[in-house]
């Protein structure tokens, strides 16, 4: 019978076998620990009075073990400092392949970050010392699957002063970033029997994608110079669709902002067929040329579930979103929400909450929105002889329409690439690239500030003149 496994203070187990002694046994395990790398060159082994006592076995035993292995080159000796794994003993498992990595760029210009070194790193630590400081030792457990009460209450008062949302704290749930909400979103509906869900055209792939692989069925909703085609919902392809996800205050990518005529026709759908508009509100608070769009929200909170997010005026890295709820579909949510991961991280929670009530949150919005202001303003200036930029007057990206005749948005792409730059493409966000008008997305957010105006002049070059 093989003895117990042991843990002898280098965070390895080791098993033994008895058979052909025990000294024998022990000299094999040990082999088999170095040569698999569980005890890996220059660590230090216990003194053998130390092992000896955890494997039930005697000290000369041990230090018998010990010496063979020394003789063979597995182990080191040194009189004052113990018994190590030899440093040459290193012995290797084949490479595996190596995964297919992302392309070097120089610079990035392409949509969907922010500028991660502006994250607030001196207010979040103090941020997080305050409310570790008051919080009760609860908060290391599991929690409510809603999140946090202190971040849902500092939510509604700051959703509703901000972005005109009308949030009641018992309605807010907490998620790990955008994408878990729109999983949330769409379990429901499709355990709801209403999984046809209409999303913009063009807008964002990997959305789409995440709808169709938790269930849904994607039906584009076309755009406009007045942003989605809302008066479409209920008719035709749209006909039976159970809800309609859209970005009305800046809609992704083409920056323009839903009419309001267009916005009464969204909410008419949705309350007259019982459908739910998702709100996503990525980049609400970056306005620039004139004052914030209040969300649809605020005129149909049963209709709609609006979605907000921590990516962009923190990090991406937080993981931390929320969805405001109608009445009916909370107790749906939060059960999906408990079967999917219990509930959203908490430590972040309750940093981000005293962020907010301490104005923190406010503070830092306004220092990142002057900043992604002067650089809009600098690829304004940079670009403004040669192209037309879209989308400009918010967010964190601008469109370029590529001229007909001129290099396509292909060939675009492979110059900017070949320069280091890193471009996104404009026709890739349609539901069928195929025949669509080309251009590009810009996001320039994401470069850090010492190498955007670097960026830009390379995306200059690239760009076609205006007699291309």
């Amino acid at each position: 019978m093989p003895m117990d496994w042991a843990d002898f203070g280098v965070d390895l187990h080791l098993e033994l076998d008895p058979s052909g002694g025990r000294r024998a046994g022990l000299e094999r395990a040990l082999r088999d620990a170095i040569r698999d790398g569980r005890l890996p060159p220059a660590t230090r082994l216990p003194a053998t009075r130390a092992l000896a006592a955890e494997l039930g076995l005697s000290r000369g035993t041990v230090s018998a073990a010990y010496d063979q292995l020394v003789a063979e080159g597995w182990l080191v000796a040194r009189i004052g400092a113990g018994t190590e794994v030899s440093p040459l003993r290193r012995v290797a498992p084949p490479p595996a392949a190596p995964p297919p990595g992302p392309t070097h760029h120089r610079y990035d210009l392409r949509p969907g970050s922010p500028d991660v070194g502006l994250f607030p790193v001196t207010a979040w630590l103090r941020a997080t010392r305050r409310a570790l400081a008051v919080v009760g030792a609860d908060a290391y457990g599991y929690g409510d699957p809603r999140g946090r009460p202190e971040l849902r209450a500092a939510l509604a008062g700051y959703l509703g002063r901000a972005r005109g949302v009308l949030a009641d704290p018992e309605r807010i749930v907490i998620t790990t970033g955008y994408v878990q909400a729109l999983v949330l979103l769409t379990t429901v509906l499709r355990d709801g029997g209403t999984p046809a869900v209409a999303m913009e055209d063009p807008g964002l792939t990997f959305h789409r994608e995440v709808v169709r692989r938790h269930g849904g069925t994607v039906r584009p909703l076309p755009v406009d110079e007045r942003g989605a085609r809302t008066d479409l919902l209920g008719a035709g392809a749209l006909a039976g669709v159970g809800a309609a996800v859209v970005t009305p205050a800046h809609q992704y990518p083409t920056g323009v902002t839903l009419h309001p005529s267009r916005r009464h026709a969204l909410t008419d759908w949705a309350r007259s067929t019982g459908g739910l508009v998702i709100e996503d509100d990525y980049d609400g608070e970056f306005r620039y040329d004139r004052q914030p769009v209040g969300a649809v929200q605020g005129t149909a909170p049963e209709q709609v579930a609006y979605v907000g997010t921590a990516a962009k005026t923190l990090g991406p890295a937080l993981r931390l979103a929320w969805v405001v709820l109608p009445a009916r579909l909370v107790d749906p949510v939060v059960d999906a929400k408990r079967h999917l991961d219990l509930h959203t991280e908490t430590i972040g929670q309750l940093a981000l909450a005293d962020l907010i009530t301490t104005h923190g949150y406010d503070r830092q919005i306004r220092t990142v929105r002057r900043r992604y202001r002067q650089r809009r303003d600098l690829l304004l200036a940079r670009l403004a002889a040669s192209s037309t930029l879209g989308g400009i007057s918010a967010g964190l990206h601008a469109t370029v329409p590529l001229r007909p005749g001129g290099p396509g948005e292909a060939e675009v792409l492979a110059a900017a690439a070949a320069h280091g730059l890193a471009l996104s493409g404009l026709t890739e966000h349609h539901h069928e690239p195929a025949g669509q008008s080309p251009g590009l997305v810009i996001g320039y957010a994401r470069p850090p500030a010492h190498a955007y105006p670097a960026a830009l002049d390379l995306l200059a070059r690239v760009l076609p003149g205006p007699d291309r």
